[in-house]
């Protein structure tokens, strides 16, 4: 079972990502700064910011759903809060076009989108592609998308079975309170 995706908190973290870089940036230099950030997440305290599902795709990892919000339009009659705060891509790049609260964030959440800016604000799209390509759960997929797990990550990141165990075991735990609890 996974997470509940939480565009709110996906949105509002790239906004303050954008806000971080001036209000804009490339769309695919964004998606690899997320996924940092959901990395870093799930390695320190075994929960990812965005609730996002990962795949390996030719250029590195990547939020999926995320990745379809930075890239195509809402469908008809589709509210996106993305949208409303995020251009469509435009020779690559995407910008704020709107200020986010920081609402969904956690102070700690908002730290560490910070931090991680930090490291790897500077760098160009293809710096960071070639970061993510050294990262152990990234498989080349040859043209295709290969899923990447929580486990996936958590063993990247060196912890141990059991660790591992409690935090599979506290995430199943939190997607069945979602499955339960309506969608804000």
């Amino acid at each position: 079972m996974r997470l509940r995706f939480n565009e709110a908190k996906t949105t509002q973290a790239a906004a303050h990502l954008l806000k971080l870089r001036s209000g804009k940036m490339s769309y695919m230099k964004l998606i690899k700064l997320l996924y940092l950030v959901d990395r870093e997440a799930l390695l320190r305290w075994g929960r990812p910011v965005t609730g996002d599902s990962y795949v390996s795709m030719s250029k590195g990892p990547v939020l999926s759903r995320t990745l379809d919000l930075a890239t195509d339009e809402p469908a008809p009659g589709e509210h996106s809060i993305w949208a409303e705060h995020i251009s469509e891509p435009e020779h690559y790049e995407v910008r704020l076009v709107k200020p986010a609260a920081t609402d969904e964030l956690s102070e700690a959440e908002v730290a560490l989108i910070e931090e991680i800016f930090g490291q790897h604000g500077k760098k160009n799209r293809w710096q960071l592609v070639d970061l993510v390509h050294q990262l152990p759960e990234w498989e080349d997929p040859h043209g295709g998308a290969i899923p990447i797990s929580y486990r996936d990550i958590l063993r990247a990141g060196k912890k141990t079975e059991m660790e591992i165990a409690a935090i599979e075991g506290e995430l199943e735990n939190v997607a069945l309170a979602d499955a339960i609890l309506p969608e804000k």
